[in-house]
């Protein structure tokens, strides 16, 4: 059985979707999908490439029991449109930019992560990288909330018999 993919989006890779793709991370090998789910991050701009997730992100995704310390920054390729079953976005901004570099073929894949988290009034995962450390425990409840409701979603439509 190939195994489903997830790619997480933001600007430059190194604050909420390095997040998400940590937090969502554990939740899979929590509830043991490990061997049926892949997860990835990219940003939609080439900033920090190569770059670790900054430094504030890893501490307070630490605190919870995330280590996002292995993960590198990297840009959102063209081929990662077809690799990909789920591609989310943290804000409309990168959503907008990866409808523009999608093949049409593809843009069924796009979402913004919120979409995910039914009990939440926002739609986008705010940028913390200007903000001080409390924007860094925003981010992290909403994406907490936001790969429940991916799990959720994902069991439902990928792995109920």
């Amino acid at each position: 059985m190939e195994k489903l993919s997830i790619l997480f989006v933001c600007m430059g890779n190194i604050c909420r979707s390095p997040t998400a793709h940590g937090v969502f991370e554990k939740l899979v090998h929590e509830k043991n999908f490990h061997d049926r789910i892949k997860i990835d991050s990219a940003g939609t701009h080439a900033y920090h490439v190569g770059d670790a997730p900054d430094q504030r992100s890893q501490r307070a995704a630490l605190k919870r029991g995330v280590d996002l310390a292995p993960l590198k920054a990297r840009r959102v390729k063209t081929a990662d449109f077809q690799k990909f079953d789920y591609i989310l976005a943290m804000d409309k901004s990168n959503l907008h930019y990866l409808e523009a570099m999608c093949p049409n073929e593809f843009t069924q894949k796009l979402h913004l992560f919120l979409v995910f988290a039914e009990q939440l009034m926002e739609s986008e995962v705010p940028d913390p990288y200007y903000g001080g450390p409390n924007g860094f425990e925003r981010v992290l409840d909403l994406i907490e909330m936001g790969s429940e409701g991916l799990m959720r979603h994902i069991i439902r439509e990928h792995f109920t018999t």
